[in-house]
């Protein structure tokens, strides 16, 4: 703060160079009136008059010491008579110097022998210009004889150092002295007081002092003032001012004494000059001139002062001032830059427009008040500056960058509001432009085809869209390149995406209005013969409706859908509840076929757009009874005034209650209504926006897995009076647990409406994305089924979401064999099977025992006893074993555990294997990954077994009892041998060198042929014909398909381990992989087998980890 910190130039200055010299000129005249010896010096000897000053004057204002009768004069002290005649000859000299004395020695009563030593001392000690020695000698006879004699005979003892006159009587003075000179005891008539005069020199010097010590204090503190450096700190400042005051208001005080105790003086003075003659007060007027000068000078040097302090003062005001001043300068400066970047981050996307603009409204609320704010600290710097403030260019400067600041953000919020403005009048266009799009395509799907047959009917659905083009937006009138000129300054890369899609939209409905009048034109001018729709007898029974269209309409009629509903913006009433019910269709009512048949791309087409009209005419409902339910019951479970109806027990339990409805909610609302409404268009699109939001569908999970706690809570509080209000006042006719229901429903609907849209898109493009998004929306199905059982299980000591998602579950017969010692107890054949269900997680395999209980009370839901865990880190599989195609291996540790698992069905062991291989593969990959990132893995290495195992990684959790034991085998080794067609599928590998797969074990930990279960003997595949056991579909460019029965012919098997396999029954080839070939090919693979009579192609494919 250099340019406001009050450091004068010279010129401001000046106040302390005039105290400086008014202190100087004031200490001059202090050493013109002061002496070297001060009376307290010589005050004892002064007050004995040993010697004085009368004030009389001789020849040539000579001046008059007089040395009285002094019985004492002998004792004093040669330095202490220097000082006493020094102090008396001072006195005179400082006012005149050169000035002459003359000595009057009064020894009338006194011997010559006195009158000799007095003479020789003064000779000695006097120290000024001694002009004449007037003794007047003894009075005695005899003395005056001695002193004549003695004088006459010595008198150059004397008259070599001074004039010496004896004088015989007090008369005889006259002769030299007048006599008004002479005090009275010399018979003179001057007026002299001893004591007086001793007072009057004592407060003479004392004053002086005083002045010399004032002038002092006011030079030191006026250069304390001048050197004073200054703070930034406004307390430092504040100190400052306070102690310089106390200061100044002290040495105030001592100028005032002093001023008084002079006048005082100078009064005295004053009186005495006045009595006495001039001629004779000589002295006195030269004390009262000196007073007089002293006085003046001081007074002149507190004006000095004062001017000073008062500038000085002044200036430190100022600098506070100017430091506070500063302080809210920066504090303004800040807040307006940071009301500028707030206004900047203000976005002009169409996604937040209402969200900019209410933030843009509190922004313009906070500016106006801090604006005000920097106004009045704009008038209060024209204040400082006018009352002319030392650092008046510098406030002056502050206040224009205040208003420059003030003036830009007042600019820039007036920009956005325009821009805000410019932005949402736009996207009022865009949606205006989408609607229109929407209704056209409407009413271009809703024209009756039985109508359009007719010439009238043709010409009145041309007059219908030739009215409905002409109430177009001016928007779509208007061209891209027009929208870019006259909204280019608030154009994003968002809002330019808008335009663009907007105009795309408009140009295929524009085609499709073009298209569809060429068409009603040719109707118009010529008659066309109806085209008769015929409805194929239907396969299924009467009851199994389509899920989409209703069999008592066929396509003549108006082509309704059971989804019977206005379209948004029309809808008039909600008078039927059924007419907005989701229902949940089962797979069976799919199977049957539409009641009529269309033939020709036109309408599939028209059946297409049916679909996802249906689609989105439902999302819609659906996003809405959502917001309503939310709306209406749990918002209100949060609102005080209808606290007294909510229950103790249901407060605070609405996440309970409704789980996380509101993500789902915002879900459907926010993002996928809109995917939806983009495809309306484009049906065949509808397959990516579900895979692309697929991630989102996992919030049903969640909701699912809490239904049951829901579902508990509702039929504790049904009947409270809350819920009922709500529902009144919602005009709901059915409660709340329907509503609760319907996201369950809804995640049930999207499978069907998938499969309709994928029957009439099968010769689309996009037909992939269409079936990954059934297969996305089934596996959905199958995880939220597969987690509402996994939250029945009980009795698990830990965390289940520890153990991942959990990906298959299912009830299966399970055998157990555990390795005890050096043999194995082989329990396969002897004991009936377990029945258990299985958990397959991401890291761990569940064994359960379903328990149901029964009773009037009883859950219908089935719980899950919890029984063994396996991780998957140490599990390795056996895809066959011999004796039962629909049996597998799953094995623990290095085959301390082995766990014979019998499926309900082929096809159900073929997915479970297909799914733990899945994981094996991926915990293998991530393994290679973290121990060789930068080494080439070959495709296929060969493994060898680790000497040690981790203990925590082998150890099995279980609650079986004498169904399982612990144990940990010894080290074991593995041959390198390598075998083609026995592949593993390690848990979690040990070493890099751990490939694909196990050899034959040795000795007595020897694996290779463990126990009966396992099938050494199956068959190996060989070229040949065979025929397919189960149901294979291959989803891809050439839609390879087998059909249970269909007859196969095996050609040869590849390096990548598929095989090249051609449907005789179809005329179809493809590559199939060999996992998945044998589970096709079952019994006829064994039988194949047998028949060719060959061991050595009968090797299990064994999946293993160590």
């Amino acid at each position: 703060m250099g340019s406001a910190s009050p450091q004068e130039p010279e010129k401001d200055m000046e106040g302390y160079y005039n105290l400086m010299q008014a202190g100087s000129e004031l200490e001059n005249t202090l050493q013109q009136v002061t002496v070297p010896v001060s009376m307290q010096e010589v005050a004892g000897y002064i007050e004995k008059q040993v010697a004085y000053l009368s004030g009389g004057r001789g020849e040539d204002s000579s001046v008059i010491i007089t040395l009285p009768e002094c019985s004492a004069f002998s004792d004093i002290p040669e330095e202490a008579l220097a000082k006493v005649l020094s102090y008396l000859t001072l006195i005179p000299r400082t006012r005149q110097p050169g000035v002459k004395f003359i000595i009057i020695l009064d020894r009338r009563l006194d011997t010559w022998a006195s009158i000799k030593t007095a003479l020789a001392r003064l000779a000695e000690s006097f120290p000024g210009n001694l002009h004449l020695v007037l003794v007047l000698r003894p009075t005695s006879f005899f003395q005056r004889t001695v002193t004549d004699l003695g004088f006459r005979f010595s008198p150059e003892d004397f008259m070599l150092k001074m004039p010496v006159v004896m004088l015989s009587s007090v008369t005889d003075l006259l002769r030299y002295i007048d006599e008004n000179q002479l005090t009275s005891e010399f018979g003179g008539t001057l007026d002299y007081c001893h004591s007086d005069w001793i007072v009057l020199r004592t407060a003479i010097e004392s004053f002086a002092v005083m002045v010399k010590d004032i002038a002092q204090m006011l030079q030191a503190f006026g250069t304390e003032l001048a050197e004073t450096h200054l703070s930034e700190e406004c307390s430092a400042i504040e100190f400052l001012l306070l102690s310089h005051t106390e200061k100044y208001r002290r040495l105030k005080d001592a100028i005032r004494s002093v001023m008084r105790e002079g006048r005082q003086l100078l009064s005295n003075l004053e009186t005495s000059r006045k009595e006495g003659d001039s001629d004779t007060c000589w002295d006195m007027t030269q004390d009262w001139d000196t007073m007089q000068r002293l006085l003046a000078q001081l007074t002149d040097m507190e004006m000095a002062f004062d001017g000073f302090f008062d500038k000085h003062h002044l200036k430190l005001q100022q600098y506070l001032q100017l430091l506070r001043y500063e302080h809210s300068f920066q504090e303004m400066e800040y807040s307006l830059e940071k009301l500028r970047a707030q206004e900047r981050k203000i976005s002009i996307t169409g996604e937040s427009l209402s969200q900019s603009v209410r933030e843009l409204d509190s922004l313009e609320k906070h500016a106006l008040e801090e604006m005000s704010r920097a106004q009045v600290l704009i008038l209060h710097g024209h204040q400082l500056a006018a009352g002319h403030h030392y650092a008046m260019a510098l406030i002056i400067q502050r206040c224009n960058e205040l208003r420059h600041q003030s003036d830009t953000l007042t600019s820039a919020l007036n920009t956005k509001r325009n821009s805000l403005t410019q932005a949402k009048t736009l996207l009022c266009c865009f949606e205006e432009a989408q609607r229109w799009c929407d209704d056209g395509a409407y009413l271009l799907a809703n024209q009756q085809v039985d109508k359009l047959q007719s010439k009238e009917g043709a010409q009145a659905a041309l007059r219908d869209i030739e009215k409905f083009q002409e109430a177009a937006p001016p928007l779509l009138g208007a061209g891209e390149d027009v929208l870019f000129l006259e909204y280019e300054s608030v154009l994003t890369p968002c809002l330019q995406a808008h335009i663009e899609k907007t105009f795309q939209k408009h140009s295929s409905v524009q085609a499709l209005i073009h298209s569809r009048q060429n068409c009603l034109r040719k109707l118009a001018h010529k008659h066309v013969r109806p085209i008769q729709l015929v409805a194929p007898r239907p396969e299924n029974p009467p009851h199994a409706k389509s899920p989409l269209f209703s069999p008592k309409h066929d396509f003549n009629s108006s082509l309704k859908f059971t989804f019977d509903l206005p379209l948004p913006g029309k809808r008039t009433s909600r008078k039927s509840p059924n007419s907005r019910k989701i229902e949940v269709i089962h797979d069976y009512q799919t199977n049957s076929s539409p009641p009529y048949s269309i033939d020709g791309e036109d309408g599939t087409d028209l059946l297409t757009r049916h679909v996802i009209k249906e689609l989105i005419e439902t999302e819609r409902i659906y996003v809405e009874e959502l917001l309503a339910v939310l709306l209406g019951y749990r918002a209100e479970m949060d609102n005080p005034s209808l606290a007294p109806l909510l229950p103790i027990n249901l407060r605070n339990k609405s996440d309970v209650l409704f789980g996380n409805l509101p993500d789902i909610y915002n879900f459907h609302s926010s993002v996928f209504l809109q995917d939806l409404e983009s495809c309306l268009e484009s049906p065949e699109a509808v397959g990516a926006c579900f895979l692309e939001r697929k991630d989102h569908f996992h919030l049903y999970e969640c909701y699912c897995q809490n239904k049951p706690r829901s579902d508990s809570l509702w039929r504790q509080f049904s009947d409270c009076p809350f819920f009922q209000m709500c529902q009144k006042k919602l005009e709901h006719k059915l409660a709340l647990d329907s509503y609760l229901l319907k996201p369950v429903q809804r995640l049930t609907k999207y499978q069907l409406l998938l499969k309709e849209l994928l029957k009439y898109s099968s010769g689309c493009e996009r037909v992939s994305e269409l079936q990954g998004a059934l297969e996305a929306m089934l596996d959905l199905l199958k995880s939220v089924n597969d987690s509402m059982h996994q939250i029945a299980i009980t009795g698990y000591e830990g965390d289940l979401s520890n153990l991942g998602r959990v990906l298959m579950q299912g009830s299966f017969s399970v055998w157990i064999s555990h390795k005890k010692g050096p043999t194995r107890v082989k329990e396969l054949a002897r004991f009936k099977p377990m029945q258990r269900h299985l958990f397959l997680h991401e890291h761990a395999l569940l064994f359960c025992k379903r328990r149901e209980e029964h009773g009037e009370n009883a859950d219908k839901t089935p719980s899950y006893s919890f029984k063994h865990c396996l991780k998957m880190s140490a599990v390795g599989i056996t895809e066959n074993v011999k004796g039962d195609v629909k049996k597998f291996e799953i094995w623990y540790s290095g085959r301390e555990e082995v766990y014979v698992i019998q499926a309900p069905t082929v096809e159900v062991k073929i997915a479970w294997l297909n799914k733990i291989r899945k994981i094996l593969t991926n915990q293998q990959k991530h393994l290679k990954e973290e121990l060789c990132p930068s080494a080439a893995v070959s495709e296929q290495m060969q493994m060898s077994p680790p000497l040690l195992v981790n203990k925590q990684q082998r150890v099995s959790v279980s609650s079986e009892g004498t169904e399982s034991s612990h144990s940990s085998p010894d080290p074991f080794s593995c041959s390198t041998q390598h075998q083609r067609n026995r592949h593993s599928w390690p848990g979690t590998p040990y070493s890099v060198d751990i490939c694909e797969g196990l050899e034959d074990w040795s000795g007595a930990n020897s694996l290779s042929n463990p126990s009966d279960t396992e099938e050494e003997d199956a068959a190996r595949l060989v070229a040949g014909r065979y025929r397919a056991f189960i149901e294979w579909y291959k989803n891809g460019p050439d839609n390879f398909l087998i059909k249970c029965g269909d007859v196969i012919q095996l050609q040869h098997e590849e390096n990548d381990g598929h095989w090249l396999v051609k449907n005789l029954s179809r005329r179809q080839e493809g590559r199939i992989p060999t996992a998945n070939l044998q589970g096709i090919l079952g019994e006829s693979l064994k039988n194949h087998s047998n028949r060719l009579g060959d061991p050595g192609n009968r090797k299990a494919r064994k999946l293993s980890s160590p």
